[in-house]
């Protein structure tokens, strides 16, 4: 019984340090076309041949073509890759408080007229102009003007967010505007 096991590991031992030994010739895949201007060059020694085929890296056939197969290419660019292959204009901003943002705006007084609420918004020109509720912004609308500021619907442009719009309160007298 001893026989056979000191003969299975004394195999085994032998086959590791064949494996392990540098100089034994690796088994090498079936030879791939290359290019008929790419010379490879005549080494002396097995060793030496497999470094400088380690060099030049993975060879890939004359005539290759990606198949979709109805999947993207992984190579390609995703950055700027667009419907329209023509560069975007920049965002053309309107004219008065159409043209501004909710965030760049702060109330600098509320006023009443005619039983309604009036705010006096100034915008990031440092111009002040009179806002109503109903008034449009370039991202948001006037719900509602109150003694205490302004309420805006603001669209969030965030495709991430659940929620497409927000309520933003816009008060006379807030922090930002406060003194230390």
């Amino acid at each position: 019984m001893r026989g056979p096991v000191l003969a299975f590991i004394v195999c085994g031992l032998l086959a590791c340090t064949a494996c392990s030994d540098s100089s034994a010739p690796e088994s090498t895949p079936a030879p791939r076309k290359t290019k008929p201007s790419a010379k490879k060059p005549a080494a002396s020694s097995g060793a030496a041949a497999s470094k400088t085929s380690a060099a030049t890296g993975p060879v890939t056939p004359e005539n290759y073509t990606y198949q979709t197969g109805g999947r993207r290419d992984p190579f390609t660019n995703l950055i700027g890759t667009g419907a329209s292959t023509e560069p975007r204009a920049p965002m053309q901003r309107g004219e008065g408080l159409a043209g501004m943002m909710v965030g760049e705006l702060t109330v600098r007084g509320v006023m009443q007229s005619r039983g309604a609420f009036l705010a006096m918004v100034q915008g990031p020109d440092k111009r002040t102009y009179v806002v109503h509720a109903g008034d449009k912004f370039m991202d948001g609308t006037v719900k509602s003007v109150n003694a205490q500021g302004l309420v805006i619907v603001q669209n969030v442009n965030d495709p991430l967010s659940i929620e497409k719009q927000r309520e933003v309160r816009k008060l006379l007298h807030s922090l930002e505007d406060a003194k230390p």
